[in-house]
């Protein structure tokens, strides 16, 4: 049974968030939270609170205890681009682009629907 989380429109460039999720996929979930609090970068906290949550749908919705579940699929897509202008020299101006994720995370507990 595969159960998912998203979040959205996270103010973290997909790029990073990615390096944070590669490190989670593939992981049992007691090992994965355990490996997220360990990781020292800003995109740990908002991968921990998704894979969370996921543990909780898997758990309310489908009773399914979380020493059994494994993340099965972790991604991050990108979400819209805030862009913003800076002042330059000269009486320019040069874009900056804040990028957004949308992360995903699914976690299964090896069985099949």
């Amino acid at each position: 049974m595969k159960v998912p989380a998203h979040a959205r429109f996270i103010r973290q460039s997909p790029s990073k968030v990615r390096q944070v999720l590669n490190v989670v996929r593939g992981l049992p979930v007691d090992e994965a939270l355990v490996a997220l609090d360990l990781t020292e970068r800003r995109a740990a906290e908002p991968v921990r609170k998704v894979l969370a949550s996921a543990v909780a749908n898997a758990y309310e919705n489908h009773d399914i205890p979380q020493e059994d579940l494994v993340v099965a699929e972790a991604f991050a897509d990108e979400g819209p681009t805030i862009k913003r202008f800076r002042p330059r020299a000269r009486g320019r101006a040069t874009q900056i682009l804040k990028r957004t994720s949308h992360i995903t995370i699914v976690v299964s507990n090896g069985e099949e629907d």
